[in-house]
């Protein structure tokens, strides 16, 4: 429980969108529900970020056939989590984290789908077998223990709402994608505004759910098992993606292995930094985004970085468009 160390919100709802205070500063502790699993799959997060699928697209070797694959193992994905998110919309540890109208993304997925293979792409797609393995877990979490719904929303939304606009752009650049958005509607966050304040929010309601030890422990390792699935997808992908003769670019943001272990040299931690106001990294993420294309919802979802105890909150009672 972080309700001690929580100051009080005084953000507003403006028409739909999160506004917040420049006052309101979140006050984050290692005991609270986010940081825990920030932690607790830090390996996770890591293996994904290095996993050979992964490294490919960071260096931007981008196959257009294969994105298309990934954005329908999303939408699956996405359809089986909403589902479940909206069968257990009133459940005491989920209720506070339901956010429709800001978060969802299986309709922004269809469009991206419709981009892709035309008005008949419903019978164009299949579910793979690695992604049938995380849909079943979805969905058996949700029929039997809605309390770690908590831990799948958390990996994939988060994710979702950190760097995408970077991503988005540089998407445009590699796969050619229109400048008004088509293909890439998964990353555009209609009823969000402010997607840093939003995942403040989003955090502070987390961080006050109440639940004992064993019930953070569960999350923690149902967090790990989402990136586990997340690594199956990613292999499966890879070993498609073999079979694909397809003409790639070959220049790309260089992966954590191959940075010497300086992180600095990370776009996504550059990302972070420049959002958190530090200039250097600003100048360094700009460098790095006019010289260099990535791409992909999968990576955008795993390379997400962690929140600072320097940013700023919204109010926690602005969820707006529930129900």
């Amino acid at each position: 429980m972080a309700t001690d160390a929580m100051p009080k919100m005084n953000g507003l709802q403006n028409g739909g969108m999160m506004t917040m205070n420049e006052s309101d500063v979140e006050i984050l502790s290692p005991n609270d529900l986010s940081e825990y699993l920030a932690a607790g799959t830090k390996e996770s997060h890591d293996m994904a970020e290095n996993s050979p699928f992964v490294k490919d697209f960071l260096r931007g070797r981008i196959k257009r056939e294969l994105f298309k694959l990934g954005t329908a193992a999303l939408y699956f994905v996405y359809s089986a989590l909403e589902e479940e998110i909206e069968r257990n919309q009133d459940h005491p540890m989920f209720a506070p984290l339901y956010f429709p109208s800001e978060l969802h993304r299986k309709e922004a997925l269809s469009r991206d789908l419709e981009y892709f293979y035309g008005e008949d792409w419903e019978n164009q797609i299949s579910c793979s077998a690695a992604t049938q393995s995380y849909v079943n877990r979805i969905h058996q979490v949700g029929h039997e223990d809605p309390a770690l719904l908590v831990a799948h929303s958390w990996t994939r939304y988060m994710g979702d709402l950190s760097g995408g606009q970077i991503l988005k752009k540089v998407a445009q650049r590699a796969l050619k994608l229109p400048s008004t958005g088509e293909g890439l509607n998964f990353y555009h966050f209609e009823g969000i505004h402010n997607p840093t304040a939003f995942k403040r929010l989003y955090r502070s309601r987390m961080n006050e759910l109440e639940m004992d030890a064993e019930t953070k422990e569960r999350l923690l390792a149902e967090a790990n098992l989402a990136f586990k699935f997340n690594l199956d997808v990613f292999a499966e992908l890879d070993e498609i993606g073999k079979t694909i003769n397809e003409e790639v670019s070959d220049a790309g943001f260089p992966p954590h292995g191959d940075m010497e272990g300086d992180i600095n040299m990370c776009p996504y931690y550059a990302a972070k930094m420049a959002a958190s106001g530090n200039t250097t990294y600003a100048r360094q993420l700009a460098a790095m985004v006019f010289k260099q294309v990535v791409v992909t919802p999968w990576v955008a979802a795993m390379g997400w970085l962690r929140g600072t105890s320097n940013e700023q909150a919204p109010t926690d009672s602005a969820k707006s468009n529930q129900r």
